[in-house]
């Protein structure tokens, strides 16, 4: 679903004793990598879904409305700009750019996203206090993306503990300071100061000092500063651009169907179809730690040539992601009404139907998600960018021929439209990285 730290900040050195052993930090193996993965996933997903029920219990629909509002405006920018940065990092096994280019561009595009937002907030027509929601969570998620950049080491290297421990401890905390504000003031402002504050803390007491540690581990604690090659920084951004636009359209396909639910229904109906979708955490989360996990598994199959390997990986993800759906349509089905009845109020209840199909979508996304997770690994990024613009612009067309008729119930349809169209691409580009992989061992 927040001002960010200065560059000066993120070259720190440490206080401790840079000689250290090499063998105090190993890269966990696959097993273990998804198991920490996982339980931070579900600490920190299952805080994030914290607040929203938070907000639902002690405030109402709108103000949940407006906490979802916020998200939706910032989410497409934040993802963008971010130019999905921690996958190219991920699977850069050859090592072509070294951490500080990769922070380095962080920080530039971060800066510059706070810039957008700003100006969409000056430019729009919302009330002050969207506004500043909307201010506070672009704030609060420029704040996470620096530490999405620490993350993409710790994966790289294979050390998800690390991950799965700032995770878990961000989220308990910004739950924590976000009910408290909220419920000390009645006002979703003091409750997203709470938020910032949180992964302030985090980034500069964990992340940082884990990230200088494993580059202490393997001599290149000079790389943890940001570069500012401009050169480099421009070939880098170009290399992953199309990533940051399939990020742009992923958001966007995620978000257009609430922005026609708030345009034509208000933000109290925003409210409860942002409650309903994010019941739909558990699978996402594990979807979520098994890609996270996978990913530089992924990357080694295909760049060693290894298709077996990679093709196996990869249907194992699909199928569990089919069982998830599954298991979760038919929770959804025998007993969404009081699930929604016991997590929310009784009025969100009223839409069980709306469940069920998020439900289905929500399955299909996790098809989806593997499906994307194998594109990057094979480092197909430009081939994402017209896939991810024929997504978009099915469930743009969908949202706007079904929601005003068909409101949130025309939302979950719309959705289904989308993954089902995005599942159909991603297994062509998947053939096609295949077949030239397979091509290239035959003629070696």
């Amino acid at each position: 679903m927040p001002e960010y730290l200065d560059p000066k900040a993120a070259s720190i050195q440490p206080s401790f004793p840079l000689q250290v052993s090499p063998n105090e930090v190993t890269a966990l193996s696959l097993r273990a990598n998804f198991s920490w993965t996982f339980v931070g996933n579900v600490v920190y997903a299952g805080c994030q879904w914290g607040m929203l029920v938070v907000l639902a219990k002690l405030g109402s629909p709108e103000t949940v409305g407006l906490f979802a509002l916020g998200l939706a405006v910032t989410a497409p920018v934040i993802q963008f700009v971010n130019l999905q940065l921690r996958g190219a990092q991920v699977t850069d096994a050859a090592h072509e750019y070294q951490f500080g280019d990769y922070l380095g561009l962080r920080l530039t595009t971060t800066t510059l996203a706070l810039l957008i937002i700003a100006g969409i907030v000056s430019v729009s027509r919302y009330q002050l206090d969207a506004a500043l929601v909307i201010m506070l969570i672009g704030i609060a998620k420029a704040i996470e993306s620096i530490s999405d950049v620490y993350y993409g080491m710790f994966q790289q290297h294979e050390c998800m503990e690390y991950i799965a421990t700032s995770m878990m401890i961000k989220g308990l905390l910004s739950l924590l300071l976000l009910g408290l504000g909220f419920y000390l003031s009645n006002s979703l402002f003091w409750g997203l100061l709470g938020i910032i504050v949180s992964w302030s803390v985090i980034l500069l007491t964990y992340d940082i000092p884990k990230g200088v540690h494993i580059a202490a581990l393997h001599s290149q604690t000079a790389a943890m500063r940001p570069r500012w090659s401009v050169q480099t920084l421009l070939r880098l951004a170009w290399t992953v651009l199309p990533l940051g636009m399939v990020m742009l359209l992923i958001s966007l396909n995620t978000n257009i169907p609430r922005y026609v639910i708030e345009q034509h229904y208000g933000v109290r109906h925003l409210g409860i179809f942002a409650a309903l979708s994010y019941l739909i955490v558990a699978g996402t989360t594990v979807v979520s730690a098994l890609g996270q996990s996978a990913s530089p598994r992924l990357a080694k199959y295909y760049a060693a040539g290894n298709s077996t390997g990679f093709q196996h990986l990869l249907l194992t993800l699909v199928g569990i992601g089919l069982l998830l759906g599954g298991a979760g349509t038919l929770v959804a089905w025998v007993a969404g009404q009081e699930i929604l009845t016991l997590l929310y109020q009784p009025e969100y209840a009223t839409y069980t139907n709306v469940f069920v199909l998020l439900t289905i979508s929500a399955g299909l996304g996790f098809v989806a998600s593997f499906l994307g997770c194998g594109m990057t690994a094979a480092r197909y990024f430009r081939a994402q960018f017209p896939l991810f613009l024929l997504v978009t612009g099915t469930v743009a067309v969908a949202c706007f021929l079904i929601i005003p008729s068909q409101g949130l119930y025309g939302a979950a349809v719309a959705l289904i439209i989308a993954n089902t169209v995005q599942i159909i691409s991603s297994m062509a580009v998947i053939a096609h990285a295949l077949r030239r992989l397979q091509g290239r061992a035959g003629r070696s």
